[in-house]
């Protein structure tokens, strides 16, 4: 039996102005159960409300624009590809705690690592909320955890009863981790995956990288539900 898959992204500080969506509201998106904790949010950010609570929406995968985003092109998948990216994907924000790709927000400055007043680091305010809304949602399932350490704060994931939680590591030959072009690399993986539903990583060693980066199982590591993936560039 196929297991479902599920991909945790991290937002994009570039973002698209405007939008011709209705101001956000609760109920317009997943996991309504942290819509509560949504509108504490926006009251600290935007305590008059007429900023961010009165800026027209767009979808969150329209408002994202940065390296990342640009790399997947979501726009240009195939149907197939496209629907199983919209149905798998999770975003972490610091304003909204998970955002799907369809759901409706206005354009924002709020990171994960930032502190507001009076709700304090976003991370730490999000940590229990989304580790309770996440237990449901990803129960079961094969989970590519491609977040950076800022939103890997957010959530707890020993306490998630996932199927399989796979990292992804790009390495240089020399085994130095790449950070510069990490967003790049991430967005041609993250394609890769919509496009084939991979669900275990071992079928990497059939993806060619765009930027020459393969998979390698003798530094991949297996740690119970734990899988980290070293992708590796043999001539950088």
């Amino acid at each position: 039996m196929a297991r479902a898959l599920a991909i945790l992204l991290p937002p994009s500080e570039g973002k698209a102005a405007g939008g011709r969506g209705a101001p956000w509201r609760p109920g317009r998106g997943i996991l309504p159960e942290l819509d509560e904790a949504r509108a504490e949010v926006l009251a600290a950010l935007d305590p008059e409300g007429t900023g961010v609570r009165a800026t027209g929406t767009r979808r969150a995968f329209d408002r994202y624009t940065g390296v990342l985003y640009r790399e997947l092109d979501a726009a240009t998948l195939p149907t197939a590809a496209r629907r199983r990216l919209t149905s798998s994907t999770l975003v972490f924000s610091g304003l909204w705690g998970v955002v799907g790709p369809n759901d409706p927000i206005p354009d924002y400055r709020l990171k994960m690592g930032a502190a507001l007043p009076p709700l304090g680091r976003m991370a730490t305010f999000w940590r229990p909320r989304l580790t309770a809304a996440l237990q449901t949602r990803l129960a079961g399932r094969v989970v590519w955890d491609l977040l950076p350490g800022e939103h890997a704060a957010a959530w707890d994931p020993t306490r998630v009863a996932m199927h399989r939680r796979i990292t992804v590591r790009f390495v240089t030959a020399q085994d130095t981790t790449v950070s510069h072009w990490n967003k790049l690399l991430k967005g041609s993986l993250v394609r890769h995956i919509a496009t084939t539903g991979l669900t275990d990583p071992r079928g990497l060693a059939a993806f060619d990288h765009p930027s020459g980066y393969r998979y390698d199982p003798d530094a991949t590591v297996v740690d119970g539900r734990h899988t980290a993936v070293v992708m590796r560039n043999s001539v950088g």
